[in-house]
């Protein structure tokens, strides 16, 4: 059976450098989702699920996508769960554009909630279909309680089904499980 990681993260708007993917700390996250997908392929694991989120859910595709170019990690396969159609209306162009390019190349995209309910029930059915496709999850998570976030529910929902998660410190690039 496929080994499965599913991969959440804060969007950009809570990371200290915000959307700057040259400032050094986003380089340094990118680098610890690269690593930490490196290992988890070399423990078995070969299906990445992603939520199609602006941040950390677009630059782990992209990583992975890098990735499955080299022949040593040609079997990874890239999931994409998106919320619903429209999710990404008031995103920019440029946004836009990476997420059709994922989608284009993920092996399967899902969207798990119509337009026409609250946003909030179609992200959280997004985050329980991460959870439930998944063995493992990978979290860029500052485990701030004082903050409510797709990323904190996501965190707490796989802790309760017993699924290992993995966390990377989005200020200080720590791992931890």
């Amino acid at each position: 059976m496929l080994k499965t990681c599913a991969i959440t993260g804060h969007r950009p708007t809570r990371f200290k450098f915000k959307y700057n993917e040259n400032y050094a700390g986003c380089k340094r996250l990118k680098k610890r989702l690269h690593d930490q997908f490196i290992l988890l392929y070399e423990q078995g694991v070969s299906r990445f699920l992603v939520g199609g989120a602006l941040g950390v859910d677009m630059w782990s595709g992209e990583i992975l996508l890098r990735l499955k170019e080299q022949p040593e990690y040609s079997e990874i396969e890239l999931m994409i769960a998106l919320p619903f159609v429209g999710h990404d209306s008031t995103w920019d162009d440029r946004s836009k554009l990476r997420m059709t390019f994922l989608i284009k190349h993920s092996a399967k995209t899902v969207t798990v909630g119509a337009s026409a309910q609250p946003p909030a029930v179609n992200y959280r059915r997004r985050n329980e279909l991460l959870v439930n496709q998944a063995d493992c999850l990978l979290a860029v998570y500052d485990n701030d309680q004082s903050i409510r976030s797709e990323t904190g529910m996501t965190v707490n929902l796989a802790k309760k089904k017993g699924i290992p998660v993995i966390c990377i410190h989005p200020d200080t690039g720590i791992v931890s499980e």
